[in-house]
C-alpha cells in the first residue's frame, strides 16, 4: 500500500463519505478509488460485449412456459430421491 499526503477538498470528501457510508477519511478515499476502478472495469466489459455479435433470434421461445429445460418432473424426481 502506498502512503501519500495530499490536499483534499473537504466538501467533496464529506459528500463521498456520505454517499459511500464510510467512517474515516482513509476509508472514504480508498472506497472512492475502488468504486472508480470498478466502474472502469464494468465499462470495459460492456464495451467488449458490444463488440460481439450475438444472434438471439428465437430465444424468446426458450424462456416461455415449455421452453428451455423440462422441469415437469422436478418435484416427482426430488420426492423419489428423498424416499430412496
Amino acid at each position: 500500500m502506498t502512503r501519500i499526503s495530499v490536499d483534499v477538498n473537504d466538501e467533496w470528501l464529506e459528500a463521498a463519505r456520505a454517499e459511500l457510508g464510510t467512517d474515516s477519511k482513509v476509508e472514504t478515499i480508498n472506497a472512492a478509488l475502488h468504486e472508480l476502478a470498478r466502474r472502469k472495469r464494468a465499462k470495459d466489459l460492456i464495451a467488449t460485449l458490444d463488440e460481439v455479435e450475438l444472434d438471439v433470434s428465437g430465444s424468446d421461445a426458450a424462456w416461455r412456459y415449455g421452453g428451455g429445460r423440462d422441469l415437469s418432473r422436478l418435484e416427482a424426481d426430488a420426492r423419489e430421491e428423498r424416499s430412496a
